[in-house]
């Protein structure tokens, strides 16, 4: 079951994407890397005798039980042999090896934009992450952001009323965060799906939720900065989009917006607006780094 040996290698400390794909590379495929002798799996660059005993000792049948167990509640595991897993988000240097999914991912959820921004929003920017929401989805394309209070929270619930929408949480899939968006994350999953690379009962904590912010912007087109200070974590995931080729939009009046405008985001004028030129724009956009090598990404549970 290859899942579980994929699941298996991400609970090794000190092995990340580019390691697992020297593994893979070596051995053939995931399972083969478990069979190997631990003096072959030793010479791999970055291997060490005592991660090779690690990987040795890697309980899989409990683990094949503990999948067998999430998918009872519904939580779905997505590895990079899985065709289902996002090819513009595996092909990222810094892409999660697996992700869990409530909910469902479609093939129409290549065309996403993200919409992302301060906790605690103006009224304003509260509606103008409604509206941008609403009437993307009503579009066809799949809103993403991440779940948090203000502006996502507002994102997602405008995507609600019309089309799709995804949550990447930087959470654990078990431990909604926070927890007044628990009601929201059930929307959500019968109308999109909530995704997280975690496993299901990691509790939130800073660095993940930074983490997360990779996903947030490789499973999207552009990403949209409606309101943001100057220390805003909607700005590393705007840094992100960047890194990952993906276009940014920012909405002027806020500090931390004006300056990705000065910084060379394409700006947005709520007042001015044509959403059908916007959602035609963005579902244009390439992905840039889609046929790029399997990616990289550092162990985080």
């Amino acid at each position: 079951m290859s899942s579980a040996h994929w699941l298996a290698l991400t609970t090794i400390p000190g092995i990340g994407g580019v390691t697992a794909r020297k593994l893979v590379e070596r051995f053939g495929d995931v399972e083969s890397v478990f069979a190997a002798a631990p003096e072959a799996l030793a010479e791999v660059p970055r291997v060490t005798p005592a991660m090779a005993q690690q990987l040795l000792a890697a309980p899989i049948e409990a683990l094949e039980a503990e999948l067998l167990a999430l998918n009872d509640e519904g939580i779905d595991l997505l590895t990079w042999d899985d065709r289902r897993f996002p090819a513009h988000l595996r092909a990222l240097a810094d892409a999660p090896m697996v992700l869990f999914v409530r909910g469902a991912l479609k093939h129409g959820d290549a065309h996403a934009a993200a919409i992302v921004g301060t906790r605690a929003p103006s009224e304003a920017a509260a509606e103008l992450a409604a509206l941008l929401g609403r009437e993307l989805a009503a579009r066809g394309l799949a809103i993403v952001s991440g779940l948090a209070l203000g502006v996502d929270t507002a994102a997602h619930r405008g995507a609600l009323e019309t089309g799709r929408t995804l949550a990447v949480l930087g959470s654990g899939i078990r431990f909604v965060h926070p927890q007044e968006n628990e009601a929201l994350a059930e929307e959500i999953v019968r109308q999109g799906a909530l995704l997280s690379e975690l496993h299901p009962n990691t509790p939130p904590r800073g660095p993940q939720l930074m983490a997360r912010d990779r996903i947030v912007s490789g499973l999207s087109r552009a990403v949209i900065v409606v309101e943001a200070g100057e220390k805003s974590g909607s700005l590393d995931t705007a840094a992100r989009a960047k890194k990952q080729g993906r276009a940014v939009f920012a909405a002027p009046g806020s500090a931390g917006t004006d300056r990705l405008i000065a910084a060379g985001a394409r700006r947005l004028e709520a007042a001015a607006l044509d959403f059908d030129a916007l959602a035609e724009e963005i579902a244009r956009l390439p992905f840039s780094d889609e046929a790029a090598a399997p990616p990289a990404q550092a162990a985080l549970f």
